[in-house]
């Protein structure tokens, strides 16, 4: 990794935020490794001495990621992660310095303010703290690996799967399961979007039967349905899920019906946060794909809203399955 010059820290927090902004970075995934690149290079190149000025700059800058994208919940999640990881080599190295009495755990994560001694020099952690970001970028890499590998534990021989959108994690997921067992994917095509062809063909090509449908198909098809895996943005603190549009009528159909729902996702996806609104997960997109401007009589009439996510609540999903 190359050396940046102290004073270029804040621009590169700048130049991400301005990438969250334009959803030039998107999806949890990919915002989660840039998320954690960026604190690598704040932690390797910003000038500390201290646990306590080192946490308050990782504060500073997840709060700056969250302001310019709210809806990418996993900014929050790594950022703990990495406080939690701080705290922990902290401890290791001073002993008996913390004198915190409540949940260890949940106290590192939400990265509380009652420290004791955290303001001691410590230069000597930060190499312990890169190597642990290390750890924690190899195990993003990897999340979608294992996840997969519990596939044929879930995906029996001849059953009938439904998914809707595309999701590499879910595409891993089937992909590993078809290597052994012989199934039927059904894909809902997920418009105005239409994410539901890529992931068809990619299941095609990899020689899985697919069958894609209209999403005004789901309730009809669903008796027949075995299993429905979702792929998910963000997992909420009750449980509930947020995913590409048209997952709340699938999981609803799923639940009138009897059928399981499984969604597939990576520990970085899950956050504290509680769904008081669950509008504000939504994220309005450009109505473009819904009606365009060639209905220029109509557009003075109506207003578009097209939603690019949905929540599901926690009662319709039947299992996670995470990368641990």
């Amino acid at each position: 990794m190359s050396a940046t010059n102290p004073k270029d820290v804040p621009l590169q927090v700048d130049i991400l935020c301005d990438k969250l902004r334009r959803r030039q970075v998107f999806g949890s995934y990919n915002v989660a490794m840039e998320t954690i690149k960026l604190i690598r290079t704040v932690v390797s190149n910003s000038k500390w001495s201290s646990a306590t000025k080192i946490i308050n700059t990782i504060k500073d800058t997840s709060k700056k990621l969250s302001a310019a994208q709210p809806i990418e919940l996993a900014i929050k999640n790594i950022t703990g992660r990495v406080l939690h990881l701080i705290r922990q080599e902290y401890e290791l190295k001073y002993p008996n310095e913390h004198e915190y009495q409540g949940d260890p755990v949940l106290y590192r994560y939400l990265g509380g303010d009652k420290q004791s001694k955290l303001d001691q020099n410590c230069y000597n952690l930060k190499s312990n703290i890169i190597e642990g970001i290390k750890e924690i970028i190899d195990e993003l890499e990897s999340s979608s690996h294992n996840i997969s590998s519990q596939a044929l534990e879930h995906i029996h021989s001849n059953e009938i799967i439904l998914t809707i959108g595309k999701s590499e994690t879910v595409f891993t997921f089937l992909k590993e399961a078809a290597r052994s067992r012989k199934f039927q994917v059904i894909v809902c095509e997920t418009a105005p979007f239409f994410n539901g062809h890529e992931m068809a063909k990619l299941l095609a090509i990899e020689g899985i039967e697919t069958t894609l449908i209209t999403d005004s198909a789901i309730f009809a098809i669903m008796s027949r349905v075995n299993k429905v895996i979702l792929g998910a943005h963000a997992v909420t603190g009750n449980g509930g899920l947020v995913a590409i549009t048209g997952s709340q009528p699938v999981a609803l159909a799923a639940k009138f019906t009897g059928t399981p729902v499984v969604v597939c996702a990576g520990l970085y996806k899950l956050s504290l946060k509680y769904p008081y609104d669950t509008d504000e997960f939504y994220m309005p997109m450009n109505p473009d794909s819904a009606i365009n401007f060639e209905n220029g009589d109509l557009i003075e009439k109506v207003d578009v809203v097209n939603p690019y996510f949905d929540f599901v609540s926690p009662d319709l999903v039947s299992l996670f399955i995470t990368n641990v």
